[in-house]
């Protein structure tokens, strides 16, 4: 019998993700699943139309182009022009991805190779571990800590080594809801120039800032030809199955992630790229409005989790709030949402599989507020009987 290990030992101790477990409970106990980020409605019905319609015009159908189709790549850069004033070429800096989780992916089996190092705030949304690791690179985390989840600049600088090859940065960030001050971001570009770093900015939550702004580190000076964007499709117009992302970035770096992704799923979601497209050229009351649906909803749930006796970070952005269990005498954020299905049927996440130095986040618990209104008054009625 051979004797070694059936799983790479890169990928020990990575196993099922927190999110197939939490909404396994959700499905088994009826709970309600305020644990993995999708929402419970779909997006515009104009974009559902154009994604069928697509499908009848055999748009899509068969393969699309690699880089993806031009429509959208064109839109795209109409984005980053309309929101940002970022100019991109749609042929050479842009490439369409199977979500932002293939782009991250790609970036990272791209650009790092064995012995790189690469910082990252924790807690730290699960693929980054998985893809660093992969990579064959160690990770740096860059700890946030309760109740602002502020980056330590100084830290951070003191954690740049000879090894270091990228920052991976999240802002607005998944899971604490922070999100990058521009003196932040100043600061961060500055390092990045004075140690010649690649920095990949993990960008999903771009529309979902509800307090500051949000302005992407490639517009910074020195940063244009070291930054990789990643942003998708699927959290600002709710259509989270469609797994349609994108990345921006010079030219010499889009073709790099482009000969590993070729490699990953080639190409995907045709029909859905067309309909996207679409979807990032919706008026600027489209973007506002689901901006403000989500902050009210955040202000719901965060109203019903005070309640309920929970300490809450209320978010800057995302749609998460990131909560803690020790003002209800637990401790263990794990063991807690384990039990939370059956003791009041809702499903939450624990924090602390976000993180590497398990006890700092060993009691954060994270609930997603991407839901109907009366899903989360519903959810905090039962969390108060917990």
């Amino acid at each position: 019998m051979n004797t070694r290990p059936l799983l790479n030992r890169r990928l020990n101790g990575l196993g099922t993700t927190i999110f197939a477990e939490m909404s396994a409970l959700a499905t088994a106990t009826g709970a309600i699943n305020l644990g993995q980020g999708f929402p419970d409605t779909d997006g515009p019905e104009e974009i559902r139309e154009a994604a069928v319609r697509a499908l009848r015009d055999g748009k899509g159908n068969q393969y699309p182009p690699g880089p993806g189709i031009p429509e959208l790549r064109s839109a795209v850069t109409e984005h980053q022009q309309r929101f940002y004033g970022l100019a991109f070429d749609p042929d050479t800096e842009v490439l369409v991805t199977a979500g932002a989780t293939e782009a991250i992916a790609a970036t990272m089996l791209s650009l790092l190779e064995p012995g790189d190092e690469v910082i990252a705030f924790e807690p730290y949304y699960d693929s980054y571990a998985a893809c660093i690791s992969m990579a064959g690179a160690t990770r740096v985390p860059l700890t946030l800590h309760a109740p602002a989840f502020r980056p330590d600049l100084d830290a951070l600088r003191d954690a740049v080594t000879d090894r270091t090859r990228l920052l991976l940065l999240n802002s607005p960030h998944n899971p604490t809801g922070m999100v990058l001050t521009r003196e932040e971001l100043r600061a961060i570009a500055e390092l990045a120039v004075e140690r010649d770093l690649i920095v990949v900015t993990d960008e999903v939550y771009e529309h979902l800032v509800f307090e500051g702004e949000h302005t992407p580190l490639i517009s910074f000076p020195g940063m244009r030809d070291r930054t990789v964007s990643i942003s998708s499709a699927g959290k600002t117009f709710s259509f989270t199955g469609w797994k349609v992302g994108w990345v921006t970035a010079s030219a010499p770096l889009v073709a790099a992630i482009r000969t590993t992704k070729q490699f990953l799923t080639y190409v995907s979601s045709g029909p859905f790229q067309y309909a996207v497209a679409e979807a990032l050229r919706l008026p600027d009351d489209y973007f506002s409005g689901f901006r403000e649906d989500l902050r009210a909803k955040r202000d719901i749930l965060a109203g019903g989790l005070t309640e309920a006796g929970f300490e809450v970070f209320r978010p800057q952005g995302t749609y998460f709030i990131t909560t803690d269990i020790a003002a209800l005498g637990e401790k263990d954020a794990l063991a807690f949402c384990r039990s939370l299905p059956e003791r009041c049927g809702v499903v939450a996440v624990p924090n602390s599989v976000f993180y590497d130095d398990v006890e700092v986040g060993r009691s954060q618990v994270r609930f997603a507020f991407c839901k109907r209104t009366d899903v989360l008054r519903e959810a905090a009625t039962r969390l108060q009987r917990r």
